[in-house]
């Protein structure tokens, strides 16, 4: 991307090199140990486990079929406003809603007794997964845009390393030294707490993507942003035309370098903002190929939330617990791993995603519902283990290519409108398929019946792909044989 117009490039280039390392180190170090605290919870592995065995004693029926469903239902019901929230209240006061939330759960899970106290701690546990937001778009409002890709790597790395140190030490734990899952859920109280503690001292940002923008004239200077159609740069003119799904990245402000008076928040008209990102939504979508890789995320994201949140209870019933040794840390931690190095494989990987990409998401759709139907048929843990790290690996690889495809040739703001949209829909799709198959109100299935059923969902989003693949395929070489039968006639 090219450097800002005007005379300050050399000052703007320190501040995002090492000249101003101490202006984002600072913050990104903060939020990377918060994330990291927030996931070192080593008896998540054991949530299930825990909640059927002593001192909860709750049946299979109505940890799966009444407690689980909560987290579903109150997900989906915040996601939007905590969206909106998250971006008004410019993050920090959202991720100390996270702290907080996710320090009730675990108080919870080691003292509340009986159905509704747990399907209450399902509730916080849920605001804890919507506010997830807040950590991965805190970042983008304290450093330079030069710097996002750096500092989006560090966070997630960040919550990796830390959900498999949370994993293998669980796991360690339990078969090694012979904790009580009661104490694995006292450590992953104290890490959270930790967490909490530390997201007090992140800097208080001064802008957000959508209600605090800082307006170029503040700043007195502008970026280019090159057009990826056709390689020419875009004048910053307010009648100039902007395809479908594209935003230039101007009047991004640099941190430190406002004046006092430039400081003075502008009033925020809400209805202008939701305007605007419902005008961005329209044109996001009208691509086709935004269109087709945002459906295959919202349909396979609601499959992958339904086969890791029951994972465990088939687990359980394949291989009860309380009879015999179980490693589910240990699977979700080689399982994470493996899924990181794919995810690293893969953007080595070059291939024209334009022209293979549904065929590819076909293909890999029907191995991720091959893994689910072996897990179901085939009753050997080992078995079970296995296909659930290779649905893990498959599906991280798959959405890794999904949302580079999605965020190629978007701004930060169209790209948390695409992500926000596309997991609202993913969410709404899992409380549709979670209140019929799932909960006690609707059909109440069993495990076994459930898993067949996902399997079959993830075929038959195999079958959609692949047809759409074939078409897209077929009309690119009658297009292409059509150019090439022209072209000896202009001759």
């Amino acid at each position: 991307m090219a450097g800002p117009r005007g005379g300050r490039p050399a000052r703007r280039s320190a501040r995002a090199g090492g000249g101003g390392g101490c202006c984002w180190a600072l913050p990104t170090g903060l939020l990377c140990a918060y994330g990291f605290f927030c996931s070192v919870r080593p008896s998540e592995p054991f949530l299930t486990r825990y909640l059927l065995g002593p001192p909860k004693n709750l049946s299979e029926t109505q940890v799966f079929n009444e407690i689980y469903p909560v987290w579903t239902y109150s997900y989906l019901a915040l996601l939007f406003p905590v969206f909106l929230a998250t971006d008004y209240l410019r993050y920090k006061p959202v991720v100390l809603l996270q702290g907080l939330s996710l320090i009730i759960t675990w108080f919870m899970l080691l003292y509340a007794q009986g159905l509704r106290a747990v399907q209450v701690l399902e509730f916080f546990y849920g605001v804890g997964t919507a506010t997830d937001i807040a950590y991965y778009s805190y970042i983008y409002s304290v450093v330079d845009i030069n710097l996002y890709q750096k500092v989006t790597s560090y966070c997630r790395s960040a919550t990796l390393v830390g959900y498999t140190v949370g994993s293998v030490s669980g796991q360690v734990l339990v078969s090694v030294a012979g904790w009580s899952l009661f104490s694995l859920n006292v450590i992953s109280l104290t890490s959270v707490s930790i967490a909490f503690g530390t997201a007090w001292f992140l800097p208080m940002p001064q802008k957000s993507l959508f209600f605090h923008h800082v307006s170029s004239q503040q700043l007195g200077w502008e970026m280019k942003v090159t057009d990826c159609k056709n390689g020419s740069a875009v004048q910053d003119h307010p009648n100039a035309q902007r395809a479908p799904g594209w935003e230039d990245e101007t009047k991004v402000p640099l941190n430190g370098e406002c004046r006092s008076a430039e400081k003075e928040e502008q009033k925020v008209d809400i209805v202008k903002v939701l305007k605007d990102l419902w005008r961005d939504f329209l044109q996001c979508y009208s691509s086709q190929t935004m269109l087709c890789w945002s459906v295959w995320w919202a349909l396979s994201t609601c499959g992958y939330f339904q086969v890791i949140n029951y994972a465990q209870g088939l687990w359980e019933l394949v291989l009860p617990s309380h009879s015999t040794e179980i490693y589910n840390g240990a699977v979700e931690a080689a399982s994470t791993l493996l899924g990181a190095v794919a995810v690293f494989v893969v953007g080595h990987i070059k291939t024209s995603w334009a022209m293979w990409g549904e065929v590819a998401l076909a293909l890999f759709s029907f191995l991720i519902a091959a893994a689910v139907y072996i897990m179901d048929t085939v009753r050997n843990i080992w078995v079970c283990y296995a296909s659930y790290v290779v649905f893990r690996i498959i599906y991280m690889l798959l959405i890794t290519i999904a949302t580079f495809k999605i965020a190629t040739n978007l701004s930060v703001e169209r790209y948390a409108l695409v992500f926000g949209v596309n997991t609202f829909i993913a969410l709404a799709l899992q409380t549709l398929l979670t209140l019929i198959v799932v909960d006690a109100s609707g059909l109440g299935l069993d495990i076994f019946t459930q898993f067949m059923i996902y399997a079959s969902y993830f075929a038959a989003i195999s079958l959609v792909f692949l047809v759409s693949g074939i078409y897209s395929i077929t009309r690119a070489y009658r297009r292409q044989e059509q150019m090439q039968s022209r072209s000896p006639e202009s001759q």
